[in-house]
């Protein structure tokens, strides 16, 4: 529901509020436990050729986010509902698709909450995770949601870069090495590749910022240029952060040290920070871990939500109860299963890369064909050529790494 305000000065702050919120609940959402613990993975596996994975994922990140705000803007609508008025039925199945991969999405943030206490207590995971889903529920049965929902996603945020920043500092990496297979690399993984896509703007996160800004009221031509320079930034934050996260964990690989992957309780990350920084570091990484993945439950249950309004209308109430459920039910999933945490959170980053394709490919074709529901406005050209090639890129890897990904569960 779009807020309203008495005076300019007013209106403005609201508008400053709104941006800031929707580029943290993306960022957040892109740099989330999945992401963290996808990058100790694949950089243990890679090495410095896991660069050229980032960089890839920075440039589809680009072109993907980029044209879902922008359009979302000029439809006024959310992507469920886009997706219908240009294709009829195809806004269900898009829903169908992001509830899902955003429930698999959940249960490896709520595995990513647990993993985080387990660093900093020692607790079990699933007791951990269960104690963080409770937390997340809390906050959505507030009478001030959307405002504890705002400031929890930034204040924590800002805490995620602090202590990444610092143990970038601390591992002394091989940048040089890491620069040249960002352009040069020895290995191409597409697994790893769709992976770190879908755990950065796969599935449900492709739309977090965008609908964000749409309950905001931050839309329509006026409000462009705004959406334009919010969605830049949030690339750019989510762009460097990615890869200072993985320069911290690649100065721990480069050193000699072989991280365990393998195990009920393995947690490469974890294990990556602890060598950095010690016992200190252990705990502290903890907190770190634990603030991405809360902000990451939260986001992914309120985005992937906000799709059930194809099917039915929820004003705020039943929006928030609907929330409180799927947050639940992502717990009840994650407690019935038997897979490692870690493994769960590498899996459906590779699951949501699989959807990412669907819903772009939606997009795009709104773009090129659909100006009507845009208000008339012929839309850029270049940004269109770009997504389609983005499109295809997609496709391909998707079809390439499906086995891969799915062999994840068997970890």
């Amino acid at each position: 529901m779009a807020e309203t305000v008495s005076s300019p000065s007013a209106a403005n702050a609201v508008a400053r509020g709104g941006f800031l919120a929707a580029i943290f609940l993306m960022a957040t959402s892109a740099i989330g436990p999945g992401f963290i613990t996808q990058t100790a993975t694949f950089t243990a596996k890679l090495g410095s050729a896991f660069a050229f994975a980032i960089l890839a994922s920075i440039l589809i990140d680009f072109v993907v986010q980029l044209n879902i705000w922008r359009i979302t803007a000029l439809t006024r609508r959310n992507a469920s509902d886009t997706a219908n008025a240009a294709i009829p039925g195809a806004g269900y199945l898009l829903a169908v698709l992001v509830l899902v991969g955003g429930l698999a999405f959940n249960v490896g943030n709520i595995a990513g909450a647990g993993l985080g206490l387990n660093a900093m207590f020692g607790i079990s995971p699933k007791i951990g995770g269960a104690a963080s889903a409770l937390f997340a529920i809390g906050i959505f049965l507030s009478r001030r949601a959307g405002l504890l929902l705002d400031r929890s996603i930034i204040g924590l945020g800002l805490l995620m870069i602090a202590m990444t920043l610092v143990v970038a500092l601390t591992t002394n990496p091989p940048v040089a090495e890491a620069l040249r297979q960002t352009v040069m690399p020895d290995i191409v993984d597409f697994a790893a590749i769709t992976t770190i896509v879908g755990g950065t703007v796969g599935g449900y996160i492709t739309y977090s910022g965008a609908h964000r800004l749409l309950d905001k009221g931050l839309v329509g031509a006026e409000n462009l240029q705004a959406v334009t320079r919010a969605s830049l930034t949030g690339i750019a934050v989510t762009g460097i952060m990615r890869f200072v996260l993985f320069l911290a964990i690649l100065g721990v690989v480069a050193s000699g040290v072989t991280l365990d992957l393998s195990g009920q309780a393995a947690n490469p990350a974890a294990q990556a920070f602890a060598i950095a920084l010690g016992d200190w570091g252990m705990r502290i990484f903890g907190l770190v871990f634990w603030a991405a993945a809360i902000t990451s439950v939260i986001g992914a249950a309120y985005t992937s939500v906000s799709f059930l309004t194809v099917f039915t209308h929820l004003d705020e109430r039943k929006r928030s109860f609907a929330t409180v459920v799927f947050i639940f039910l992502s717990l009840l999933v994650y407690v019935a299963m038997g897979t490692a945490p870690a493994a769960i959170l590498v899996f459906v980053g590779g699951f949501n890369g699989l959807i990412l394709p669907i819903g772009l490919s939606i997009f795009t074709y709104v773009g090129f064909a659909r100006p009507d529901l845009m208000g008339g406005h012929r839309y850029n050209r270049p940004l269109l050529i770009a997504s389609a090639i983005v499109c295809a890129l997609t496709w391909y890897m998707g079809w390439k790494s499906v086995g891969t990904i799915f062999a994840f569960l068997a970890a």
